[in-house]
């Protein structure tokens, strides 16, 4: 029973973010009539959301309160702004929504996982379980986008119907929010304890970077930010653009492959060490870009296709793994700091400066009636592609224990 309740917890959880993530630049680009830089200041609230979340779960959530009650309030708040995005007719209207919504949604990645956790006996046998039912979540999600409800074919992407999209994750995050009050208790875990800034932000972690490897992991999980910030902000108005039929449903190909290559993760990380991992999911990066740069919806969809399946090594081989190894490298004190610092460098600072960057390329070769879309996907590509050649140089092969 617990395990059913924790599984609909995490399929809720990433249902609603898959729900409008997605199809969120298709939708200001079409519906908004927003600029690619104006687009770029949307996907960046994700950023700050990760930059403020730190704050909210280490300096309240780990001292004061349940993570399962934080986890209510914040999802009965979302739903409450993501009706507000739906309302919404113009940009100007629609970004402190959005901003604010994303400051209540990425806090709630951590107490998800504290409200899991808090239940297991075997984390590392259990955990993994029960997570997949996320993925799947967001699976669904794009399913029913593209499949039941059609909203991101053409006509009803010109009719304005991608809306329904945060009238469908308001419910669904209402529904979460509401659930979470029946889910088991879970104490804060550093209640009576004196937690300062230097702990929430993971500074002690920052002793690491005088070894050389990791100084050259963490540049280049900073760098490598940037392309991907390109494929959350663009690809499924670039799908869209050039006539890709039910690109929504077609993009879940990506999570069903990152399901797939978390699998084969441990036998790549036992065959060919860390360095070949890592090296292997930025190859990634610059073949998937370089399929969508020079792939179309007719001859070529099936480079699109494998773009999209290209998910799975990109995004594990390289921030999976990643994980792994910065856990392998600290010591037992400065774990969790570690883990703190490296997703604040990432996903905080780095996808902030790709958005930007992602924006204002994609404005750059905006033309007239479309976008010049070659152009857009070479640079994501070309980057990637100098970012894998600096690890290569730099990063020493080395022995870690990934306990895989």
């Amino acid at each position: 029973m617990i395990t059913l309740r924790l599984s609909t917890m995490m399929f809720l959880q990433f249902f609603i973010w898959g729900g409008w993530f997605v199809t969120l630049g298709t939708y200001l680009a079409g519906t908004l009539a927003a600029s690619g830089g104006q687009i770029g200041m949307a996907f960046s609230t994700q950023s700050w959301g990760a930059i403020i979340a730190p704050f909210i779960v280490g300096l309240i959530a780990d001292r004061f309160f349940n993570a399962e009650r934080i986890l209510g309030v914040l999802h009965l708040c979302g739903a409450v702004l993501m009706y507000m995005m739906y309302q919404a007719s113009d940009f100007t209207t629609f970004y402190p929504y959005v901003l604010g919504y994303m400051i209540a949604y990425m806090p709630t990645l951590a107490l998800v996982n504290s409200v899991a956790f808090g239940q297991m006996t075997n984390p590392s046998k259990e955990f993994g379980k029960i997570r997949v039912w996320g993925t799947v979540g967001w699976i669904v999600a794009g399913l029913l986008i593209s499949y039941v409800f059609s909203w991101d074919s053409t006509s009803a992407i010109a009719d304005g119907m991608l809306r329904n999209t945060f009238m469908l994750c308001a419910i669904a995050s209402l529904a979460l929010g509401i659930f979470s009050f029946t889910l088991p208790a879970t104490p804060p875990k550093a209640a009576g304890q004196k937690t300062g800034l230097r702990d929430v932000l993971g500074l002690d972690a920052l002793a690491l970077l005088k070894d050389k490897n990791f100084f050259v992991f963490f540049l280049s999980s900073v760098l490598i930010c940037i392309p991907l910030a390109f494929y959350y902000q663009n690809a499924n108005p670039f799908l869209t653009e050039i006539g890709v039929e039910n690109a929504t449903g077609k993009m879940t190909l990506g999570q069903v492959s990152e399901v797939l290559f978390m699998l084969a993760l441990p036998v790549f990380l036992n065959k060919f060490g860390i360095k070949a991992t890592l090296l292997i999911g930025m190859a990634a990066w610059v073949l998937r870009y370089a399929l969508f740069a020079f792939g179309n919806a007719d001859e070529g969809l099936f480079m699109l296709i494998v773009g999209i399946a290209l998910h799975g090594i990109c995004y594990d081989f390289f921030f999976v793994s990643g994980q792994i190894y910065t856990d392998a490298k600290a010591g037992e004190r400065i774990k969790s700091a570690a883990q703190g610092l490296i997703t604040l460098a990432t996903y905080g600072v780095g996808m902030l400066i790709g958005f930007a960057v992602a924006g204002k390329i994609t404005d750059e070769y905006t033309t007239a009636t479309s976008h010049s879309w070659q152009d857009i996907w070479l640079f994501p590509a070309g980057f990637a592609a100098v970012v894998l050649i600096i690890f290569l140089m730099l990063f020493k092969s080395e022995k870690v224990s990934t306990n895989a």
